[in-house]
């Protein structure tokens, strides 16, 4: 019965029609990716509307901080799901199994790490991002609980990782749907009944996180299939977790140049004060919405992609990304125009501060209309990844897209001290880096075809 469970959830990408395969796969992995946002989105609406503007853009000040340092580790998970998704392909049970037990326990280890690192960076470092005095105590608290769920956020993240790699993007949704409910009461319950402000909503997304996790765990413990966790063989096996680390480094560190760029983008907005901050922080929330739905796509072409390859079905990796690429247009320009259309109503929600609206408005102005090309340059990493490619696709984002934002802060911006001239850094460089992710994609894509015949 649990082996007939376990099949149900996995995906056969391998052969068949793929347009639709690709549908089934990617619409719980947007709807996970969107109820993940809404831990943060809770608490982001929640202090807004009933705390303050300050607490506000503490909570908010927060998230490009949190992405630095977690985006690291969090790359390792996309190591696993390229490896798992890759042995799965081929039909090796005992290298599958390798790979997971030495996933989870990278997670955990990740997780403890992460509690050290956010309480001992978490404080100067928002110092060092101009992070006002009216604000800073208040992120700090935040930033100090929040990484304390560090553990169950990570194991979450490995534990799903191998789920999506076996074309399971189902019972993640569920468990999010589940922990997601329970976030959203206690937020409500810590900062209305009890009156906790910042801290309340750190607690209830801890909490949330814990449950999540466990849930993953669980049912990696329980399944029959190849890819069963047994938790007393938790172990590394150092040959996986340096392929492993070969893969997911470069993408991390990817993930946390893209930070870096963000953390001086976010301390150019600080220089406007606490209101900007706060369109800002209620903007961004909203664009990531519409940058889950499209990146989704990005981790559906890694999971195709690394499937094929391993089963060594070169051609059908072409045809992923093309309809990739043609479904993520297609989801980029509905969602983010509709996000910007609705700008008015949707901030509404955040903050009823006419100012704080206005600010918002300005930043989804110039993002979200151009978002369909950060779709398109993440899809193209998703295709190389899962083809084994990380290191490529890190130079090129660090140049085309990091290394670009922050010269243009440092010249372009210095001249135009303006919050328009600085969000005109994105959309530029999402369409300079997938331009030469495009050229990378098509010389390795020969040289593979080349290689197999």
């Amino acid at each position: 019965m649990k082996e007939k469970s376990a099949k149900k959830y996995e995906m056969d990408m391998c052969s068949g029609p793929l347009f639709g395969k690709i549908l089934l796969f990617y619409i719980p992995l947007m709807l996970s990716g969107i109820l993940q946002l809404l831990f943060n989105a809770a608490d982001i609406v929640v202090v807004g509307r009933f705390v303050g503007s300050e607490a506000l853009a503490a909570v908010g000040s927060t998230s490009s901080l949190i992405n630095l340092l977690v985006n690291v580790f969090i790359g390792l998970s996309v190591g696993t799901n390229v490896l798992v998704a890759r042995f799965f392909g081929a039909g090796k049970k005992e290298e599958l199994s390798d790979m997971v037990h030495t996933a989870v326990t990278t997670s955990l280890v990740s997780g403890f790490v992460l509690i050290f690192l956010g309480l001992l960076l978490a404080r100067p470092a928002l110092l060092l991002m101009s992070t006002p005095e009216n604000v800073i105590d208040q992120a700090v608290l935040y930033m100090s609980i929040y990484f304390v769920g560090m553990p169950a956020t990570m194991a979450y993240n490995f534990g799903s990782a191998v789920l999506r790699a076996v074309g399971d993007t189902k019972r993640p949704l569920y468990y999010l749907l589940a922990a997601g409910i329970v976030n959203v009461a206690l937020n409500l319950f810590f900062v209305i009944v009890c009156g906790m402000g910042v801290a309340g909503v750190a607690i209830a997304t801890v909490i949330s996180q814990v449950i999540s996790a466990l849930l993953v765990i669980r049912c990696l413990t329980l399944t029959d299939s190849d890819y069963r966790l047994n938790l007393r063989k938790l172990r590394i096996v150092p040959e996986k977790l340096w392929r492993m680390v070969q893969i997911g480094v470069p993408a991390g560190l990817q993930g946390a140049l893209f930070s870096v760029s963000n953390v001086l983008i976010q301390s150019s907005v600080n220089s406007f004060g606490s209101v900007a901050m706060a369109g800002n922080t209620a903007a961004s929330n909203i664009e990531g919405f519409v940058y889950t739905s499209m990146n989704s796509f990005h981790q559906t072409a890694i999971s195709f992609t690394g499937q094929n390859y391993g089963a060594r079905n070169y051609r059908r990796i072409g045809k992923i990304l093309a309809v990739c690429q043609i479904l993520v247009i297609a989801v980029g320009l509905l969602l983010g125009n509709a996000a910007y259309l609705l700008a008015d109503h949707l901030l509404l929600l955040y903050s009823s501060d006419t100012q704080v609206i206005g600010y918002g408005t300005l930043r989804l102005g110039i993002i979200c209309t151009t978002y369909c090309l950060c779709g398109m340059m993440d899809v193209m990493v998703g295709s190389l990844r899962g083809m084994g490619y990380s290191v490529m696709p890190m130079l090129v984002s660090l140049t085309g897209a990091c290394l670009f934002r922050i010269l243009w802060i440092y010249t372009v911006f210095r001249e135009i001290p303006t919050l328009q001239c600085l969000y005109w850094s994105y959309p530029i460089s999402w369409a300079l880096t997938f331009l030469a992710h495009l050229l990378c994609f098509a010389i390795v894509y020969r040289k593979l075809l080349k290689t197999k015949a």
